[in-house]
């Protein structure tokens, strides 16, 4: 037993199915002889009480009652119906039990071995099983009648259970064989049985497969990186506690198909393959996910596919913070290099003798920066966005670009709340105007201004434009058109959308002599909307203008049109009061950041298509 208990999972399944199988024939061929045996004693039965009825009926046995020694005449009568019938004896006796006719003629004229009074009583036959003189046998009995019809007598017919037996026997062969064909089938069938099941398992032990579900869930449910399974037909059949809580999934959703899922539709092309390639970028609720999708294949046949999925958020946050940390240095590294040039050129005038011209000079410089300081805070009163546009300003100065802000621009203190969604719509469409203008100059233009529904945003540039086809494409997670560089790319405009969209506002885009794009950012405490398609504008919000219109409507004109205009920012005109000092190359106080020539006028570049930073 202990053997047996330490072989194989196959030589188990093997020996035990063999059991049930011989268990089961040999239950079902017990059965049968069973039923077979009752079904005998039965037909018996009722042979022997038609003989016994026959041997009744008999006048001569009626006449024989009536005579002085009536075993004379029973006798003969007896073995001739025992001899012709086959049974193995025929007993007929009186009322009284007497015997006048038995097999053994030494029994005749004693009392039968068994009780008859119920046959004589009653007046009629009886059947049964009982052991008489000649051993156990299967027996009829009939009562004899006179003719007033009263009982004479009876008639006993009896067949011996060995001749039951001999005839049960004779049909136990082709059972045998019959169970012997079954157990072998059943053997065989176990056999196969054994054997598919060690294929599936790999020939695994038991032990070894709990060993193995041990390490996978310890390891499935240990890694930060969530893992999803999927079969062929899209339905989820595995998923990590990582996975659960960077997709906000339960346990109920194994087993559930990725259309049923609370999913953004970026997300169900990622994972049902619609949208395919390694390291896609899908921003899922507050959460950059990285996802990957790789199939699995089962001895060389797929069975499904799985996708891992890293949270990239906070090295995302790292990355813009790095990049804003990047253009404030540069920032400072062009101030700083425009602060040497004015020194030098403050020290020359010193050592000229020009020292009216000097004061003169140090003064015009010092009132031009905080008129185009205090212009931004007029405008703009929340110091954070005032900050974010005056850091735009000079990034834009040292990228050979001119940052205007325009006059219907208008933020009161206080209106914003928490500016950090405004920061962020601003910050990433200027970023992507400055991008788009970095090969050519030219001109951005913002408006800022809050309303009753919300902060409104609107930044236009003098650059090519987007491609048509694009339009819609600039918006999802992971597009861009730039050059490879290292670092998460394609998220701008998708963290804009879906900070608008978080707060029930919209974001667009069009071109005007230029991209123009425009959002409303409720200021209304954020209520999480999915951001797997883009919010529409609201009901009464004007279309957006077609090609040729001027990019900035509330001004009219396009960006290269004001300079020289009443309210024109003091960085709007080179050369002219009021302007910023690196608003001109080749003038004192300029930057070298300016010197790169002419910005380009509005539209400059033709139809070539822009590239689209995100």
């Amino acid at each position: 037993m202990r053997r047996l208990l330490n072989a194989s999972l196959g030589t188990q399944l093997f020996v035990l199915q063999t059991v049930i199988v011989f268990l089961a024939v040999g239950g079902t061929a017990g059965v049968w002889m069973e039923h077979t045996r009752v079904l005998l004693d039965r037909q018996y039965q009722q042979r022997a009480l038609a003989i016994a009825e026959s041997v009744a009926g008999l006048p001569q046995v009626r006449e024989a009652f009536g005579r002085p020694r009536p075993e004379l005449s029973l006798q003969p009568i007896a073995l001739g119906v025992q001899a012709a019938t086959g049974a193995d004896y025929v007993v007929i006796a009186n009322r009284d039990q007497i015997r006048y006719a038995h097999p053994n003629a030494a029994l005749i004229g004693k009392r039968l071995s068994t009780d008859g009074s119920e046959v004589m009583t009653n007046g009629r036959h009886w059947t049964g099983i009982q052991t008489g003189t000649l051993g156990r046998s299967v027996r009829g009995k009939a009562p004899i009648f006179d003719s007033s019809g009263q009982v004479i007598g009876l008639a006993s017919v009896g067949i011996l259970e060995g001749t039951v037996a001999d005839q049960l026997g004779e049909a136990l062969p082709p059972l045998l064989w019959t169970v012997l064909a079954v157990l072998v089938a059943g053997s065989a069938a176990a056999a196969l049985i054994a054997r598919r099941v060690r294929r599936q398992t790999f020939g695994l032990e038991p032990g070894e497969i709990a060993a193995l579900l041990e390490q996978r869930e310890g390891v499935l449910h240990g890694v930060k990186e969530g893992v999803l399974a999927l079969d062929l037909q899209g339905r989820v059949t595995l998923v990590n506690d990582a996975a659960r809580d960077l997709l906000g999934l339960s346990q109920h959703d194994v087993g559930r198909s990725l259309r049923e899922m609370p999913l953004s539709d970026r997300m169900r092309d990622v994972l049902d393959g619609v949208d395919p390639g390694d390291d896609r970028v899908v921003l899922h609720r507050d959460r950059v996910l990285v996802l990957n999708r790789t199939p699995v294949a089962v001895r060389e046949r797929q069975s499904g596919w799985v996708v891992t999925l890293r949270d990239r958020t906070e090295l995302v946050r790292l990355a813009r913070e790095l990049d804003q940390a990047s253009t404030t240095t540069g920032a400072l590294r062009a101030q700083a290099h425009e602060f040497a040039n004015r020194m030098h050129t403050v020290v020359g005038l010193l050592e000229l003798g020009e020292h009216e011209t000097a004061v003169s000079y140090i003064t015009q410089t010092t009132e031009a920066y905080s008129r185009h300081a205090s212009g931004i805070r007029e405008k703009v009163a929340d110091p954070t966005l005032a900050a974010l546009l005056l850091a735009k300003s000079a990034e834009a100065a040292e990228r050979g670009a001119t940052l205007v802000l325009s006059d219907d621009s208008r933020v009161e203190a206080g209106t914003l709340g928490d500016p950090h969604d405004a920061v962020l719509v601003v910050g990433n469409l200027v970023a992507n105007a400055l991008d788009a203008l970095q090969e050519t100059g030219g001109t951005v233009e913002v408006s800022v201004r809050t309303e009753a529904d919300g902060l409104r945003v609107r930044v236009g540039d003098s650059g090519p434009g987007i491609t048509p086809g694009l339009v819609h494409e600039v918006f999802r997670e992971g597009f861009t058109t730039k050059a490879a560089h290292a670092g998460p790319r394609g998220l701008g405009l998708a963290l804009t959308r879906q900070a608008c969209a978080r707060r029930g506002g919209w974001v667009r885009v069009h071109n005007a002599g230029g991209a123009v794009f425009t959002a409303l950012l409720p200021t209304g405490e954020p209520a999480f909307a999915s951001a797997g398609e883009l919010s529409p504008p609201p009901a009464g919000e004007p279309a957006p203008p077609s090609a040729g219109e001027p990019v900035f409507a509330s001004a009219g004109e396009s960006p290269s049109s004001r300079a020289g205009e009443p309210g024109e920012s003091p960085s709007s005109r080179a050369g002219e009061p009021g302007e910023s000092p690196s608003s001109r190359a080749g003038e004192p106080g300029e930057p070298p950041s300016s010197r790169t020539g002419e910005p380009a006028p509005p539209g400059a570049g033709g139809s070539a298509e822009r590239k689209v930073p995100s």
